[in-house]
């Protein structure tokens, strides 16, 4: 069974920084490349950043750039979200998303999802 889970969201003062990370098992972790997406109530999804197989590519969201770090940790399965300088436009429930091959900003090339955490940034 594939199960990808989301956590270290919550609630921060603008400015501050959040470490969002996401755990895959039942698949190969190697094998995917990774996604970060948000969405905020009455918006839809949206990209924010994604990683290649090995962590040698990386491609972001114009709102987020210089602000936002994606990473990944082959060895433990696992993808990070380093998320600082944190504004109230970027609360949101924010999603990680494993796709087969190459990274990607189309959510419908994405295979799997994790269940979502919620980031919530007070002003």
């Amino acid at each position: 069974q594939v199960q990808l889970v989301e956590s270290g969201g919550g609630l921060v003062q603008a400015g501050g920084s959040l470490r969002l990370s996401c755990a895959l098992s039942g698949r190969t972790f190697s094998l995917y490349a990774m996604g970060w997406f948000r969405q905020a109530p009455g918006k839809e999804r949206e990209f924010v950043a994604a990683i290649s197989l090995s962590g040698s590519s990386t491609n972001y969201a114009d709102s987020v750039k210089g602000r936002f770090t994606i990473s990944r940790d082959n060895a433990k399965n696992t993808v990070y979200l380093q998320m600082n300088s944190l504004k109230p436009e970027d609360s949101a429930v924010y999603y990680c998303a494993a796709a087969i091959g190459i990274a990607t900003i189309s959510s419908g090339k994405y295979d799997y999802w994790g269940q979502g955490t919620q980031v919530t940034v007070s002003s």
